[in-house]
């Protein structure tokens, strides 16, 4: 592991200063109690929001301070900064704006985050989505000393949503993917096999490629909650995106409720105005009131989710690995997903879940019911989904194997 010594403290360039008289008086007389001290190894994550980070981040970032980094978070701060700190994180601000990857602002911000690179001069630099991917690795060319994580957490709007987008954009981001995925001493970290192989196709060397799966999921706070009384309630936790698939979720509510099915919907979450595939407030609020849905904005503690609601649905298009997904087969509960990549790992057909193809209204419809329908499958997926949690996607399993890829980053 990289380990560079820092002779000032604080976070500016390192500089030489005078040896205290004491030190040059007993220098040769106890080499072992007067030789400088080794400073932690420094780990920058770079990341788009405050928020994200706590939510996806924060089980690797405990993991590596536990092993004795010097934790740093680069992002833009909103309302998260108190409870980073609080971790014993340093935060650092960036004006950058997720939403966009204009060339103006694309140019900024490599700019903004070069000018923190030289002052920081992480050991590790950590990437977190495409965007930090393609501008933080920009920004570090040229520091030899730093060692660079990538993580490609899904492959978001830009390559199959609904970002109006042209292909030469496309294809440039591609070309500078190609290019800064193919960095010595950098690490690419996938969360699913669909997008490992989809990275190796973009050029990155296979051996430098690593699957860590998912975000990790505290397994000790989310426990396995009886089912609730009826009506039986499927709920949904996440953005409100078309990428998420919460149009063909209401469409297949509105199905069964023409069927006569009476199951009850819950949608937690806040709609995103920085992503073009976002619905919008009143949207929610007409289709709520057409369909009974019960929409319940961001929620605190997604506990109170799952107490009310006797199984999960994701209707998504694609995903990286569905933190709501693990977190309800935590809580022991069955899931109806599709059968798309990221999903697939966690919403197993016929053993945690009922899958269905991306898109189809009348399947999701079927699955639903069907799951709505069947208390025992309901109870024999959601203890198969909990033991999977605990086998595969525990936060101590998930950081344990961050830590180790960052050990793996040995100094050239």
């Amino acid at each position: 592991m990289p380990t560079r010594e820092r002779r000032e403290s604080g976070e500016g360039p390192r500089r030489e200063v005078a040896e205290p008289l004491t030190v040059l008086m007993f220098r040769d007389v106890n080499p072992a109690a007067t030789s400088p001290a080794m400073a932690a190894p420094r780990l920058l994550y770079v990341v788009t929001e405050d928020w994200y980070f706590l939510s996806h981040r924060l089980p690797m970032a405990r993991a590596a301070k536990a092993a004795g980094y010097d934790v740093h978070v680069a992002t833009r701060i909103k309302e998260g900064r108190m409870v980073i700190e609080k971790e014993g994180f340093t935060t650092h601000a960036l004006s950058w704006s997720r939403g966009s990857l204009s060339a103006f602002g694309s140019l900024a911000a490599v700019l903004e985050l070069r000018r923190l690179f030289r002052k920081l001069d992480p050991d590790i630099l950590h990437n977190v989505s495409l965007k930090p991917v393609l501008l933080g690795t920009a920004a570090s060319l040229g520091l030899s000393d730093t060692a660079t994580v990538n993580s490609v957490t899904g492959l978001g709007t830009l390559f199959i949503g609904e970002a109006k987008l042209s292909e030469i954009t496309r294809r440039a981001v591609r070309f500078a993917l190609r290019h800064l995925l193919r960095r010595p001493r950098s690490k690419t970290v996938v969360q699913n096999p669909d997008d490992r192989a989809f990275v190796i196709a973009l050029g990155a060397p296979e051996e430098t490629v690593v699957l860590i799966p998912g975000s990790g999921v505290d397994t000790e706070l989310l426990t396995p909650l009886p089912e609730p009384s009826p009506p039986v309630t499927a709920a949904y936790i996440g953005r409100m995106l078309a990428d998420k698939g919460v149009h063909i979720l209401i469409q297949a509510l509105a199905l069964l409720g023409k069927r006569g099915v009476p199951l009850q919907l819950l949608l937690a979450g806040d709609c995103d105005k920085e992503n073009p595939g976002s619905l919008v407030p009143e949207q929610l609020r007409e289709f709520a009131n057409l369909y009974g849905i019960n929409w319940l904005g961001q929620v605190a503690d997604i506990r109170d989710v799952w107490r009310r609601a006797h199984f999960a649905v994701l209707a998504s298009r694609r995903e990286g690995l569905p933190k709501s997904l693990l977190e309800a087969a935590a809580c022991g509960r069955a899931m109806v997903a599709t059968d798309a990549p990221g999903c697939r790992e966690i919403a197993i057909e016929g053993k945690t879940a009922l899958t269905v193809s991306v898109d189809d209204v009348t399947a999701l419809a079927d699955a639903m019911e069907k799951l709505a329908g069947d208390a025992a499958l309901r109870e024999k997926f959601g203890k198969a989904a909990r033991a999977l949690v605990e086998a595969k996607f525990s936060a101590e399993s998930i950081g344990q194997q961050t830590v180790a890829l960052y050990k793996s980053l040995k100094a050239p």
